[in-house]
């Protein structure tokens, strides 16, 4: 039994936090220290949000036009959920400026895709599946796509730039991540992963999965999961110093940097 009260359910998110850095993993996961809002990942949650709506719209009006027009509304959605986020931004020019970005990113979605030519199955899908070991997973799914055929697409947007082949492990494992929880749950491989990058110049870059890559993937991920109830149970929480470091809210109590930890949360007794 793990002495420190573990998530009931692995996303792609966390996993690639333990892999990142162990300690990161239990900051967000048990301790649930907060963070302080990011510009970059709340520009990423604002342009999902108008993609996700975009699809709302009739097909023949899905243009770069409309899109746009759908940031200020969805900012204002987003900052009346969570006001904090106004603290981002020194002044009006500076929020002006971190705006007219991500109406940049939308209009580069047109460069890459054709709205007008699509008819999304699922849009934001939320999944919660048992894989065979009885381990859950969760995590939200961008976009699903169905041919009448029954092919399945898996279409995850990210608002940075595409990183060079060698370094895209983190995103390539977190669609197929996705692939197989769809898998497991439909019983289906999907047919293509797309990961359309929005920053930059814009990419697509897209994965055929096998069954048996599903398979190994899956493998991968129970491993990642014995490693969380190993640290879980013996509660050593291990750093990893990467250049990823100068981007983390928890230096301050990273021993990594000087800090120190606060004492673990204990697991509710029977």
């Amino acid at each position: 039994m793990s002495s420190v009260p573990l998530p009931t359910a692995l996303s792609p998110s966390r996993a690639a936090d333990f892999l990142q850095c162990p300690l990161l993993f239990r900051f967000r996961t048990i301790d649930r220290i907060p963070e302080a809002p990011s510009a970059a990942a709340t520009r990423g949650t604002l342009v999902h949000a108008c993609l996700e709506r975009l699809y709302e719209l009739p097909a023949e009006t899905r243009t770069a036009r409309t899109a746009v027009a759908l940031v200020t509304p969805q900012w204002d959605r987003l900052r009346a959920k969570r006001p904090e986020l106004e603290e981002m931004f020194a002044d009006d020019a500076e929020r002006d400026t971190w705006l007219e970005s991500a109406r940049d990113l939308v209009r580069r979605y047109f460069d890459l895709e054709n709205p007008t030519a699509l008819e999304p199955r699922e849009r934001e899908m939320a999944l919660k599946v048992a894989l065979p070991t009885g381990l859950n997973l969760r995590g939200y799914v961008d976009r699903l796509d169905v041919a009448p055929s029954g092919q399945i697409r898996v279409v995850d947007y990210k608002t940075g730039k595409s990183p060079h082949p060698r370094f895209e492990d983190k995103a390539k494992f977190q669609v197929y991540f996705y692939a197989v929880m769809i898998w497991r749950d439909l019983g289906v491989v999907p047919t293509r992963l797309q990961l359309v990058y929005l920053g930059g110049e814009g990419a697509v870059r897209w994965y055929d999965p096998t069954e048996d890559e599903l398979r190994a993937v899956e493998t991968e991920i129970t491993d990642i999961w014995a490693r969380i109830e190993a640290a879980g149970r013996t509660g050593e929480w291990a750093p990893r110093r990467s250049k990823l470091c100068g981007w983390c809210d928890h230096q301050a109590i990273c021993p990594e940097f000087g800090g120190t930890p606060p004492p673990l949360p204990t697991a509710p007794t029977a």
